[in-house]
This record gives C-alpha cells, sequence and structure tokens, in this order.
C-alpha cells in the first residue's frame, strides 16, 4: 500500500506569505501525521513564472492552441526559454528551502522512504501556486514512485450509480483539428485492449451532450483545440470551426456523466488548467491536461506512453509520472514538454487502476443446497467459529482502530444537545492578545496580563459566579498586589496545573503560587494512540517528584465546587469508583469495549461530548471587559476562562469531532465538556458512555454472526442477497447508534465483520456443495 501526502496552502500570497500543513498517511485510511510550516513571502516569484510562460509561447512549435502550423528555426528562442526555465527552477527551491518551512521538509524525510509509491495532492484555490513547476521540487525528485497533483480545498464525493462494464468505456471527442493530427490520438487510443471507445468526430453541441448522457463512461478523452480564459479560472474546448464551449455549458451533461461513474478526463489539448478548475467545481474524480500550450508530438507521445503503462497496469499516478519524463527525449526540440503534463485530483476519490475500471457481473451459481438440517448445524458451526476469530481479533487489538474510527463517525452523527446554561466560557483569542499587547500590557509567561487578569477577577466576584475555572498555567509568582490578594482570598477560584510522566521525561507544571491547594486541579487529558481526546481522567495518584500534587481533575475540582452548595460531596465507592449524591463513575479498565490494553491508571471514564459546535455561552475577554454584563450570565454559573487562539502556543486538541489542526478543540472547551458531563450526570441523569461486559459483547457479536447465516441459508440470488446485507448492515449501524445516543458504545465494527464473514464462508460453501439425488 502506498503513500498519501497532503500539502494543504492556506490563505495567503506572494507578498505575505503561505501558510502550510503538510499530513502523511497511508492510501484509504486517515493521516497520522501532520505538521505546520510556513512559505515566505516572495513576490517575485509569479515575475518569474511569466518571464518562462512569455519565453515558452514565443517559441509556437505547432501548438494545438494555434491553427497554423509554423516551423520555428530561431535558436536563441529556444536558448532563452532554456535559461528561463533554469532561474525559475532555482527561484523556486530556494523559496522552498526557507528555514519556516524546514519542519514540513523534515517530517516529509522522516516519514517517507524513497521506495514508497507517493501520491501528493497540492490542495490550494491561490492559481499562481498551482502553476508553478512542483514537478521540479528537489525534495520530490529523490522520490522516483512521487508524484504531485493539484486540487481545490473544498471537494466532495459523488455518490455514483456506476453499472459495471466489462470493458473500458472510452468517449473520445476529436474536436475542431485545423492546423493539427488528431488522427494519431485516435489511433493509440484503438490500440488499447479491452476497451470499447466511442469517436465522435467535430460535434455539434447536441450531440456531444447526447453521447454524455446516454451511456455510463469510464473515460473521457478530448483532443483538439482548446485554451484557458479568465486568469486561468475558465477553459474552453473548440468542437469544430464553428463550435466552441466552456465547461460551464456541458455542466449538466458531465455531471450526468459524473453520477454514471465517469472516472477519469484526459484533455490532450492545450492550456488546459482553466478547463481542469471548472472540471473540479463538478467533483470529477480525475483530470489530465496540459498546463501551457503543447506541441502535436508532445502531445502524442505523451498519450502513447502514458496509456502503455496504465494499461498494462501501473497505478494513474506513476502512469503519468513516467509518460511525463518519457518527455525528456523530445526537449532539444521542444523545451520544458516534461513541465506539461498535470493530474488534477479529486481527494474523496481514489484514482483507480485500469483492472478496476473494468468491472464484471459475477455470474450465478446454481442453487444446490444440502439437506435442511445438515445446512443449520453447518450455519450454526461457521457462525462460531466467526464469532471465535472475530472475537481473538479483537482481543489482540486488530480491529480497535476501527472501531474506534466507526465510534468517532457516530459521535459527529448525533444531534446536538444544546448549550449547557450552567457554564459561560471567557475565551482569549487572537484579537484579545493583540489589544492586550496594545494597551502596554506585559503578556511573560501568560495569555492574560496581570492587569486583565485582575479586572475580570474583580468583575467576575460583583455577579457572584458559583465558581471560577482559570485553565491558564501560571507557574510564577504574581507581582502587582491587588491581583496577588485576589488570587489568595477568591474562595471560588479553581487554579490548573500539570502533572508529571516519568515515562515520557514530563516533570509537570506547578499551579499558581497564590491560590490555594485546595482549589488546585489537575488539566492532564488522556488520549488515544491517534492523539485523540476521548477519555476523561478524574482523578489520578500524582507521582512523588511531581511539581503538580492535585490528585482531582480541573472539571472535577469545579463540578464539585457547583454542586456542595446542594449536599453533594465528592467520595469513592468500596470499589474505588468516584461517587457524586446517587451517581457512579465506573472506571474504565484496560480491556473495555474497543479498548484493548490501554493505560487504566487513574479515574477514567469515556467522555461524552455535549455538542459538536458550542458546548457553553462564549463571550471574549475584551468583550468581557468593556461591555455591560447580564447578571444573570454570571450569577451562579461556573465561569472558565481559557485560551482559543490558534496564533500563540495554540492550546487545541484533537477529538471525535476533528483531527486536523484547523478542526481541534481549545482545551478550554475540552474542560467544558468534561465540566458538563458531570453535573448533566448528576443534576439531569444524562447518561454516561459505557461498555457492556466481555460475555454480553461476544453475545451480540455471534448474534450478527448468526443473522449472516440466516441470509446466506436462503440462498438467495446475487442481487437479493446483496440488498439483504445492505439492509442488514444498515440495521446494525442504527441499532449501535441508538445504543451510542442511550448510553452505550455496542461493538459494530465485530459485529459487521462477523455478519460479512459468515455470509461469505456460507455462500461459498453453498456454491460448492452438490447434493446428489435421495430418490434412487
Amino acid at each position: 500500500m502506498g503513500k498519501l501526502v497532503v500539502l494543504k496552502f492556506g490563505e495567503g500570497s506572494f507578498e505575505q506569505g503561505f501558510a502550510v500543513t503538510l499530513q502523511i498517511g497511508e492510501e484509504h485510511q486517515r493521516a497520522t501525521t501532520e505538521v505546520t510550516g510556513k512559505l515566505p513571502p516572495f513576490p517575485e516569484m509569479p515575475l518569474y513564472y511569466s518571464h518562462w510562460q512569455s519565453s515558452y509561447r514565443q517559441i509556437g512549435n505547432r501548438y494545438r492552441l494555434h491553427a497554423e502550423q509554423v516551423q520555428v528555426t530561431n535558436v536563441s528562442m529556444i536558448q532563452d526559454c532554456e535559461n528561463t526555465s533554469h532561474i525559475l527552477r532555482a527561484r523556486f527551491n530556494t523559496w522552498l528551502k526557507a528555514e519556516e518551512f524546514r519542519s514540513v521538509r523534515e517530517k516529509w524525510l522522516e516519514r517517507l522512504s524513497s521506495t514508497e509509491e507517493v501520491r501528493v495532492i497540492l490542495q490550494t484555490e491561490n492559481s499562481q501556486l498551482q502553476l508553478l513547476p512542483w514537478h521540479l521540487w528537489d525534495l520530490l525528485e529523490r522520490y522516483p514512485k512521487a508524484e504531485i497533483a493539484l486540487s481545490s480545498p473544498t471537494y466532495d464525493r459523488v455518490q455514483k450509480s456506476r453499472t459495471p462494464n466489462p470493458l473500458v468505456k472510452i468517449l473520445a471527442i476529436v474536436g475542431n483539428s485545423q492546423g493539427i493530427d488528431t488522427q494519431a490520438d485516435r489511433v493509440l487510443l484503438q490500440q488499447c485492449s479491452n476497451t470499447e471507445i466511442s469517436f465522435i468526430v467535430e460535434p455539434q453541441r447536441k450531440e456531444l451532450t447526447e453521447h454524455l448522457w446516454g451511456k455510463n463512461w469510464d473515460i473521457l478523452f478530448f483532443a483538439g483545440h482548446s485554451s484557458s480564459q479568465g486568469n486561468g479560472e475558465s477553459g474552453r474546448i473548440y468542437l469544430n470551426k464553428t463550435d466552441s464551449l466552456t465547461i460551464g455549458e456541458l455542466k449538466y451533461a458531465l455531471r450526468k456523466a459524473i453520477e454514471n461513474g465517469l472516472q477519469l478526463a484526459i484533455f490532450n489539448s492545450c492550456d488546459g488548467l482553466g478547463l481542469a478548475r471548472e472540471l473540479a467545481d463538478l467533483q470529477i474524480p480525475q483530470i489530465i491536461v496540459m498546463r501551457e500550450p503543447v506541441p502535436d508530438q508532445v502531445a502524442q507521445e505523451f498519450l502513447k506512453y502514458f496509456l502503455q503503462g496504465f494499461a498494462s497496469g501501473e497505478s494513474l499516478y506513476q502512469s503519468v509520472r513516467q509518460a511525463r519524463e518519457r518527455l525528456q527525449g523530445l526537449e532539444d526540440r521542444f523545451p520544458c514538454a516534461t513541465w506539461l503534463p498535470v493530474i488534477c485530483q479529486n481527494p474523496a476519490q481514489t484514482p483507480p487502476t485500469w483492472d478496476e475500471l473494468r468491472s464484471r457481473e459475477v455470474e450465478e451459481m446454481p442453487n444446490l443446497s444440502p439437506s435442511i438440517k445438515r445446512r443449520f448445524s453447518i450455519t450454526l458451526l461457521s457462525s462460531l467459529v466467526v464469532t471465535a476469530f472475530v472475537v481473538v481479533a479483537r482481543l489482540v487489538g486488530t480491529l480497535e482502530a476501527t472501531e474506534i474510527q466507526a465510534f468517532d463517525g457516530m459521535m459527529r452523527s448525533r444531534p446536538s444537545e444544546g448549550i449547557d446554561s450552567r457554564l459561560l466560557v471567557i475565551t482569549i483569542d487572537d484579537d484579545d492578545l493583540a489589544t492586550q499587547r496594545k494597551n502596554g500590557e506585559s503578556l511573560i509567561g501568560a495569555s492574560i496580563s496581570e492587569k486583565s487578569l485582575n479586572k475580570l477577577l474583580e468583575k467576575l466576584n460583583q455577579y457572584q459566579p458559583r465558581a471560577i475555572g482559570l485553565d491558564i498555567y501560571r507557574d510564577f509568582n504574581a507581582k502587582q498586589p491587588d491581583l496577588i490578594t485576589r488570587l489568595q482570598k477568591t474562595p471560588n477560584l479553581i487554579g490548573v496545573c500539570k502533572g508529571s510522566d516519568g515515562t515520557a521525561n514530563i516533570r509537570g507544571i506547578q499551579p499558581p503560587p497564590e491560590i490555594p491547594k485546595a482549589n488546585i486541579g489537575f488539566s492532564d487529558f488522556i488520549h488515544d494512540r491517534d492523539g485523540v481526546i476521548r477519555r476523561h481522567l478524574l482523578f489520578m495518584n500524582q507521582e512523588p517528584t511531581s511539581l503538580c500534587s492535585t490528585s482531582y481533575s480541573f472539571s472535577l475540582q469545579l463540578a464539585s465546587l457547583y454542586l456542595r452548595p446542594s449536599g453533594i460531596r465528592v467520595k469513592f465507592t468500596p470499589e474505588g469508583n468516584l461517587q457524586l449524591g446517587k451517581t457512579v463513575f465506573p472506571n474504565l479498565k484496560s480491556r473495555s469495549g474497543a479498548y484493548q490494553n490501554i493505560n487504566a491508571d487513574g479515574g477514567q471514564i469515556l467522555l461524552n461530548y455535549r455538542s459538536p459546535k458550542e458546548v457553553a455561552e462564549q463571550v471574549t475577554l475584551t468583550e468581557f471587559l468593556s461591555s455591560p454584563v447580564n447578571p444573570n450570565a454570571v450569577k451562579n454559573r461556573i465561569v472558565l476562562i481559557g485560551v482559543i487562539s490558534r496564533g500563540d502556543s495554540p492550546d487545541t486538541w484533537p477529538t471525535p469531532y476533528g483531527v486536523p489542526l484547523d478542526e481541534q478543540m481549545p482545551g478550554v472547551l475540552v474542560q467544558a465538556h468534561m465540566v458538563s458531563q458531570i453535573l448533566s450526570a448528576v443534576k439531569d441523569g444524562r447518561p454516561l458512555l459505557r461498555v457492556w461486559s466481555l460475555w454480553l459483547e461476544v453475545a451480540w457479536i455471534w448474534g450478527w454472526s448468526v443473522v449472516g447465516g440466516v441470509l446466506a441459508w436462503r440462498n438467495l440470488s446475487l442481487p437479493w442477497l446483496g440488498l439483504a446485507v445492505g439492509v442488514s448492515c444498515s440495521v446494525l449501524y442504527a441499532a449501535c447508534f441508538g445504543l451510542l445516543i442511550w448510553g452505550v458504545w455496542a461493538p459494530f465494527v465485530p459485529s459487521a465483520l462477523s455478519l460479512l464473514a459468515t455470509i461469505g464462508l456460507m455462500s461459498i460453501y453453498n456454491f460448492k456443495t452438490i447434493i446428489p439425488s435421495a430418490n434412487t
């Protein structure tokens, strides 16, 4: 399996620079590595490209953009093009070696092997960035099996109702051929084996539309004249000597073709990036275009080499790279020929192989069944065997990652429970940091100045909150006398510290010296192997050398302070579980549900997030300090104060709602979810997330295996069996989803696996077993 690398460019420009996020992962899987960097300002870069583009277009060697053939004999033009290409390449790579971009380069070199096949997707809306010759990046050239594609940051997967094709179906459009040789393209396509090709030559608009609507095409091919317009934002193809069309004018027909299974569009014509941008809006899976005007011979040689590789089993990306690099043999007459082919990719789709385009119908076998009694025994035995294998695979951790991904998907799909009216979150964002600096306030060692913190606590206490949680590390002494007194004398103020971890050589962070030790809670989060926060640590025994000595979490300290007026205090059951009032919080064990052999030290429970959007009312620091306050928004509430800034030392965490950096949740909001979980369980009876016992989970998995055996037992025809499997899996998912809403994490992936495996095993048995007639 190859690697998938995504380079995401944020908002920016060549005058301001670009923020860049690098994601690396296995194909078909969520990225496992992510790092951010920045490309510094380089306003001259578009000029270097423009100089090269100008010198390249002056050569004019029988380009398909032009109707007339012109033979260029001016050697100086070719030399000028080569000189500008060398300059562009050098400046481009110098830019990519900037110190600010070093983290991206180093992570790439650390995580990727030069022997791996690597598919690189560059996501950006900036058309000038897309124009640059990314295939010349020195880092990319170290990887002989890597190829780069362009993509828009916005994309979607098209739900296709693709009818299986025994042959690769190609719609080949031969447009206006005045001055160019399209006959060679036709010959090359016809040489491909296992294809069904329909040629339409210089069609009228209606004829082209009818063809696009009429069949389920795998590949769309265009040869003829084309051009980009509007600074490369749109493209136009020339159908015949009188008619031309933009992609927008074919939108509905192309959309229908994509819905019917169109996988790849090849525009073996000039200046195609404008075409690609418009096609990307239609969510076409893959597109191959030429970035600039292309000579006849270059276009034909590329098509020949690409089809040879792709039809012989090479991946699409490898076929493009090999065909592109083989064009180097023409660069003595056609400079920069290897620069021209470009892949444009929909990241939601995986490029198919040639064989995958050739789907085949599965022939149904005769419906031959043994005696009912024997088949019942075999079905029961098969379900037991499958269940045993699935349970063993689960216990050794094979299914843990997949189960957790399914859990995250269900968590994201749950209906929002709305905000918790008992909480108020005062956030510190980038604007708040800028405002404090503008006012001359010192932020050394913290995200809130002593002046602003003192003013904030003074204003909060006027409106009598029940608890104030300061989710900001202050492991240093305050300097302002008023703030020192306020931190010491505010009885409902809870501060934070961080526990030590000897295994990771982390000593921890000590609490604010002024806040009493009884009012301190640790801020430590427990994250899973993929870095996502799915568990809630309520209490733990700190290491003897830890700078943070408190045994209770920040969230538990705030919740218990809120519940104290109701006579509810922290206590423990004989089993060591936390109890608040009548609510017991059972500790997770090292084997709990999908988790296998986790570190279950301390009091851990599953974190039942309240909402993917807002957990509580929020107000920024500046707004709270400068505006009148509604007393009801603060009185008797828990007020959390924390950072949501993404600029200065961001405190963000991956959650089931988002793992990429721009989708992570600020730590203060994670704390708010934890506080809300405790209060809602104690005061509202909201269910805590729990798992079944091992034997109940085994029975559930076995039950769905039996369902699979029953479906296979009935010897349904293939379409009906597929429908029954789809319905059964949907019912299973709905059942697990409903249970999750009610607070039970039921095993979905093992159950689905046992269902499908039993169906597969019994179907094979049914197809191969022939029972002779019992009558003699």
